[in-house]
């Protein structure tokens, strides 16, 4: 299943972003405080 692009859901308990999301990093828009994505440490 491929990264979705766009800003990652916030979590409705925490207001954070939902740690379940990772992130690619290399993806504007994205968001800093999540890991990043097992694809995108590969480059």
């Amino acid at each position: 299943m491929a990264l979705k692009p766009g800003p990652k859901r916030i979590a409705d308990s925490t207001g954070k972003p939902d740690r379940r999301q990772h992130d690619n990093k290399s993806t504007p828009g994205n968001t800093p405080s999540l890991k990043p994505s097992k694809s995108s440490e590969k480059k």
